[in-house]
């Protein structure tokens, strides 16, 4: 591997970083869980911090130039996000128009649907998410069974969609919808862009142990959709979805984000008093520690196996259903390990005054079971593995 960058790279490194220098915002305590901080206050740093970004034309920055990016390369792409790391600013984020919508609509829009939506997506005033799970069709998505008529030139779409993550905040949903319920179960799909604000549509929050209401439930009941926002053919939707997927499992800004984690971990443990010691002095945290560094190095590298398949001009490989699976489980074990070294204190809630670090740990700890779960199952990641490395039959 060549680790080294070109002078066109470090160039542009100097151009965003002073930019963060001037605009970054200041005195930014280390981040919780970003799936899980969703009050409406949260929320609205996050669309700020956003729309600060495309002031400066530094959102959607692997986008073409023609839809509003800035074209970076894949390397350039990862210098911006160890920038925003370096200074601890927020990662960019306001749902899902930016990550997958958008690509989405760059390989499958009309023209019209292009104009209409991706600005809108690049300088944040818009906001998607994404229906497509359903309370008994999640892992097995083409099971699904919200319906879509056709009625002249409209959709009327009635069904229910959860787990939908930021509905509460959405003006735009994109939603997947049977067209034809006799097809077989991967066709008769539909892909449809549908405005949140329609008459007939319910949010509902589900609220999660940590008290945050990220996820939704999400009813249509009789929604009139205009047929213009049906993207893709009708009745091929799955082929449409399939992309937004794609881009789901698209590759990240710069190795394993847990690395910093488990820095802040070790910090922890170097202030927590017992015994007349420090937690750090007990050899067997140091080593517990070490263990976590070693793997999240592990997770960077494979990261860099990906990245260097993707500069060769190679398809994504297992890479990432790797670096999903044990990079969730291996978050879940520093932060039950956290509630050990914590002790009592691990009890107090996010942000009591008594609690350390805010009470930033125990409430990671509560959201930590859900990245296990997000962005595909980690039985689903296990059986892709399975099957696509170690070439096991089917289960």
């Amino acid at each position: 591997m060549d680790f080294s960058y070109s002078q066109e790279d470090e160039v542009f490194r100097r151009e965003f970083r002073a930019w963060l220098d001037q605009n970054a915002p200041r005195n930014r305590t280390q981040p919780v869980d970003g799936m899980s901080e969703e009050g409406e206050d949260e929320w609205q740093r996050k669309v700020g911090w956003w729309r600060k970004l495309a002031s400066g034309g530094w959102t959607c920055v692997d986008w073409p130039k023609q839809y509003g990016g800035r074209g970076l390369s894949l390397l350039q792409t990862i210098i911006y996000h160890q920038e925003l790391q370096r200074v601890n600013a927020p990662v960019p984020f306001i749902g899902s128009g930016p990550s997958l919508v958008g690509p989405t609509l760059m390989h499958w829009g009309t023209d019209e649907q292009k104009s209409r939506f991706i600005p809108k997506i690049v300088n944040g005033g818009e906001i998607w998410c994404q229906g497509y799970s359903e309370p008994n069709a999640g892992s097995d998505l083409a099971s699904l069974q919200t319906r879509a008529v056709e009625d002249g030139d409209y959709f009327r779409i009635t069904g229910q969609k959860i787990w939908t993550s930021h509905a509460q905040f959405a003006d735009w949903a994109f939603v997947l919808c049977r067209t034809e319920p006799e097809a077989p179960k991967h066709r008769g799909i539909s892909y449809i862009l549908v405005d949140m604000e329609t008459p007939g549509i319910t949010v509902r929050p589900l609220v999660q142990m940590t008290g945050a209401k990220g996820f939704n439930e999400v009813f249509f009941d009789d929604v009139r959709v205009p047929r213009k926002n049906l993207v893709g053919e009708k009745n091929q939707g799955w082929q449409v979805a399939i992309t937004t997927l794609m881009y789901e499992r698209n590759i990240g800004g710069g190795g394993s984000p847990l690395l910093s984690v488990i820095d802040e971990l070790a910090r922890l443990a170097r202030r927590l008093r017992r015994n007349g010691k420090t937690a750090w002095d007990d050899s067997e945290v140091r080593q517990k520690i070490a263990e976590f560094k070693c793997e999240g190095e592990a997770l960077r590298y494979t990261h860099l196996r990906q990245l260097t398949r993707r500069l060769k001009g190679l398809a994504p490989g297992p890479e990432g259903s790797i670096m999903k699976l044990c990079a969730s489980e291996l978050n879940l074990r520093i932060q039950l390990f956290a509630m050990e070294l914590l002790g009592p204190y691990s009890q107090l809630e996010y942000g009591s005054p008594m609690a350390p670090d805010e009470g930033r740990w125990s409430f990671r700890m509560l959201g930590a079971r859900a990245g296990t779960i997000a962005a595909g199952s980690n039985q689903i990641q296990h059986n892709i593995i399975g099957e696509r490395v170690l070439g096991l039959p089917k289960g």
